[in-house]
């Protein structure tokens, strides 16, 4: 299990995360989504124990992760900047790795390297970035952890190795147990993949829920009222969108506690007929940064 308690990390005077919780249970992959910039790195970053946090603690099976070697035999971090070590082959990187884990399969790596058609001969500075990141999810999963972070890892892959990684991670999370944390900024990364998921949002988690909650507890309204109510009367509930056009009204609602509130108070209301319309997750991803966006049509006026 993977415990983030109100983990504060800052530079100087700038604050990367701020007050972020979470927890990811064994046999569990989060997904950790945010634009870039958002504080994904530097979370994950925190939760490996490369750094202390300013706030908060990061606990791997209730031991403190900062500076502690011992929990971290059993962690794999795959840093969006992968870096290999001078003219190293393939097959030299997982000697070095079996030297810092003695779960290390030597046989499970080379059959994922034939999974992958990756030579075991090669330099690593010889391959492409794709290359570079199917040969780090090798080391990886051959080093059998107990917890996986990884960073952007679908990051230059092509859409069948995609999918190849997703089933390997599913495959050794139901196989190990292990507790798992994919940052990414894309979506469809992550929908079919994770099943819970985590939204950074001005260095602060702004969602954290099951996948399988999000249509249950964030949906559109559609309202259409006996007689006109002014826009006054739902301004006191806790509605996004929201938009009247005459007897007509459409907003959107998140959050289990809040859609109980928003539903007293409609059936208060002169109702002809109300539909609920469950949100996806890139629609909630959507609604909670409505904030960042902008005016495109006066950027060129």
């Amino acid at each position: 299990m993977i415990e983030v308690k109100s983990v504060t990390k800052k530079f100087g005077s700038f604050t990367a995360v701020d007050n972020i919780s979470f927890t990811v249970e064994n046999s569990s992959i989060y997904g950790l989504i945010g634009y870039n910039g958002a504080g994904k790195t530097t979370l994950l970053k925190t939760a490996s124990g490369m750094y202390r946090p300013d706030g908060g603690k990061v606990l791997l099976d209730g031991e403190n992760a900062y500076d502690n070697s011992e929990i971290r035999t059993g962690l794999f971090y795959i840093p969006d900047d992968m870096y290999f070590m001078g003219n190293s082959t393939v097959e030299g990187m997982a000697r070095f790795y079996s030297g810092m884990y003695e779960s290390f399969d030597m046989k499970l790596f080379e059959k994922i390297l034939s999974i992958f058609s990756l030579d075991k001969k090669a330099r690593l500075r010889s391959f492409s970035k794709g290359m570079k990141r199917q040969a780090e999810i090798a080391f990886a999963l051959a080093s059998r952890p107990r917890f996986m972070l990884l960073d952007e890892v679908f990051d230059g892959l092509d859409p069948q190795k995609k999918e190849i990684c997703k089933t390997l991670f599913l495959e050794y999370m139901a196989e190990s147990e292990c507790s798992v944390i994919i940052s990414s900024h894309s979506l469809s990364e992550l929908a079919n993949l994770c099943d819970h998921v985590g939204l950074i949002n001005g260095k602060k988690m702004s969602l954290d829920c099951s996948i399988d909650d999000i249509p249950e507890e964030n949906k559109k309204f559609r309202l259409l009222l006996s007689q006109p109510v002014s826009k006054g009367a739902f301004e006191a509930l806790p509605l996004k969108e929201l938009e009247v056009k005459g007897n007509a009204v459409f907003f959107t609602v998140m959050g289990k506690e809040n859609l109980e509130k928003v539903r007293k108070a409609v059936a208060l209301m002169p109702i002809a007929s109300v539909d609920e319309i469950p949100m996806t997750l890139e629609e909630v991803f959507l609604s909670e940064m409505e904030d960042k966006s902008y005016d495109l049509q006066q950027i060129f006026g």
